[in-house]
């Protein structure tokens, strides 16, 4: 397959979310502006998730490209009048704060926007799943007329998931801080 030039590489192989971004961040800080970065993942869902922090860090997302399980991201790191802190979303939950509107309110939706497996393994009872990169697409799937919590592992994909919500018209969104890594309230698997 083709390599494509860059000026630096990053090895976020084997990682999971949040690390690839985590790495990403640490190593375009030692570009110039207009430098390519490559970023080499095997995490499935790193390729939305890199997009979207491009976005919104100003940042231009080139392209992935697939070797076998290795994604190869590519990253052009913008000019200072390009580049932009990347937002952070609120409003902002706790795990215990979404524990207690479980207890009271049945007309809520908890959107779990973890890849696949992630939700397979053990998720929140009655969520929706719709993992970080699908979820344009699916957007269709949700009521705009009810609260939503959204959750992913750590709070990094349920961020950039809930700005993508709030762009499309969502106003009642709640990102939901830790996430699943430090949840301690019921959970279900779903294996087939």
């Amino acid at each position: 397959m083709e390599t494509l030039k860059s000026n630096s590489s990053v090895d976020a192989k084997g990682l999971a979310c949040p690390m690839p971004i985590v790495r990403t961040k640490k190593a375009i800080t030692n570009l110039n502006p207009g430098e390519v970065l490559e970023v080499l993942a095997t995490d499935k869902g790193s390729k939305a998730d890199i997009q979207a922090w491009a976005k919104s860090s100003g940042h231009q997302y080139l392209g992935t490209m697939e070797e076998g399980e290795v994604l190869k991201h590519y990253i052009r790191k913008a000019g200072e009048n390009e580049e932009r802190e990347a937002a952070t979303f609120e409003p902002v939950a706790s795990n215990d704060d979404l524990l207690k509107e479980m207890d009271s309110n049945d007309d809520i939706v908890v959107l779990d926007v973890r890849e696949p497996a992630e939700y397979a393994f053990g998720h929140i009872p009655n969520a929706i799943s719709i993992p970080f990169g699908e979820l344009e697409e699916r957007i269709s799937e949700l009521n705009q007329d009810k609260k939503i919590y959204v959750v992913c592992r750590t709070g990094s994909r349920s961020d950039m998931a809930s700005q993508v919500l709030s762009e499309k018209g969502f106003s009642n969104v709640i990102n939901v801080v830790p996430g699943m890594s430090e949840w301690n309230g019921p959970t279900e698997t779903k294996l087939n």
